[in-house]
């Protein structure tokens, strides 16, 4: 049977990794039609938090259970990463803001090694070191930081809060009583919905922008088919089968495809959007991905096994 599941988990992942990969291309046009970033996350977020809304109702349980899990979920998982996520990509290219964000599971091993004082691998150690080459390579940092500085570091704080996210996933999973991941998706939209609507006030929104349309790779797109891509494809869909293949595959094998978002959103990027990418800017986003994947899939070192106390010691030698 896990061998039968193993196929259908690959391809659920694959296909999650291309619906997130869609997004930031989807999103772009409409932020510049008038769109403020914010109100991009907002729309997107509030309108996943209503089509997940019957899974919320059914897994209310967790409001009780984990009240903890649920807010730091939306408002660092969610809230954090997209706001993040599209204020970087009103400034720089979708791809380099992208890659910026997969960052987050090489500063995991930070947090890990400095904040938790545990031990890590010299893999994840390597892995930290080649995704900060491949960042100096990406932001061409001889050439002065040829893209735009705040939009680098927005990027990189979209990092952080995806870093923070793997901390809340594994606190998360730890027990017997571990929340359904649906259950804590479908919460996390909703506290991230109103967060968001504390910060991005939607009701001073350029709402006349949804009625209109956008510029997409060289055509004009009703605004509504975007947004509609953005919640139901780029969110809800891709959350939800990332979910599922989560459970047919390792989170370790599935975390690995998911890094292929990267790439398909820089591919779609360069052909939808026409944002070219120098042969420095490809070689360190390969580099970026191979260190984010060297850091995701590594583990702390497991600690030094120390012999028992002298009749314990006697009884394990007998």
């Amino acid at each position: 049977m896990q061998a039968s599941r193993r196929p259908a988990g690959l391809g659920l992942a694959l296909v999650s990794a291309f619906a997130f990969g869609g997004s930031g291309v989807a999103a772009k046009p409409l932020i510049e039609a008038g769109l403020d970033p914010l109100h991009m996350v907002w729309l997107r977020v509030a309108g996943a938090a209503l089509v997940l809304s019957p899974p919320a109702w059914r897994h209310r349980g967790l409001l009780r259970r984990r009240p903890a899990l649920i807010a730091g979920f939306g408002l660092v998982a969610v809230a954090g990463v997209q706001a993040f996520y599209f204020a970087s990509l009103s400034r720089i290219p979708v791809g380099v803001a992208l890659l910026l964000e997969y960052l987050g599971p090489a500063l995991l091993l930070g947090w890990i090694r400095f904040v938790q004082r545990k031990p890590v691998t010299r893999a994840a150690a390597a892995g930290a070191a080649v995704a900060v080459v491949g960042l100096a390579c990406v932001v061409e940092i001889w050439s002065g930081i040829a893209l735009d500085p705040l939009g680098v570091l927005l990027g990189l704080a979209a990092a952080c809060c995806q870093a923070f996210y793997f901390v809340f996933a594994d606190r998360g999973a730890d027990g017997d009583d571990a929340p359904d991941p649906v259950g804590v998706i479908a919460y996390g939209m909703l506290v991230g919905t109103l967060v968001m609507t504390v910060i991005a006030r939607p009701w001073e929104m350029e709402w006349r922008v949804l009625g209109g349309e956008a510029a997409l790779a060289g055509t004009t797109v009703p605004a509504p088919v975007l947004l509609g891509w953005v919640v139901l494809i780029a969110t809800v869909f891709a959350y939800l089968t990332g979910v599922v293949s989560v459970r047919r595959l390792s989170p370790q094998v599935a975390g690995v495809v998911a890094c292929l978002e990267a790439v398909i959103a820089t591919a779609l990027a360069w052909v939808l959007l026409g944002e070219h990418l120098s042969g420095w800017q490809i070689t360190g986003g390969a580099l970026v991905l191979g260190g984010a994947f060297i850091a995701q899939s590594a583990r702390p070192a497991p600690p030094a096994a120390v012999d028992p106390p002298g009749p314990a010691r006697e009884t394990a030698n007998a």
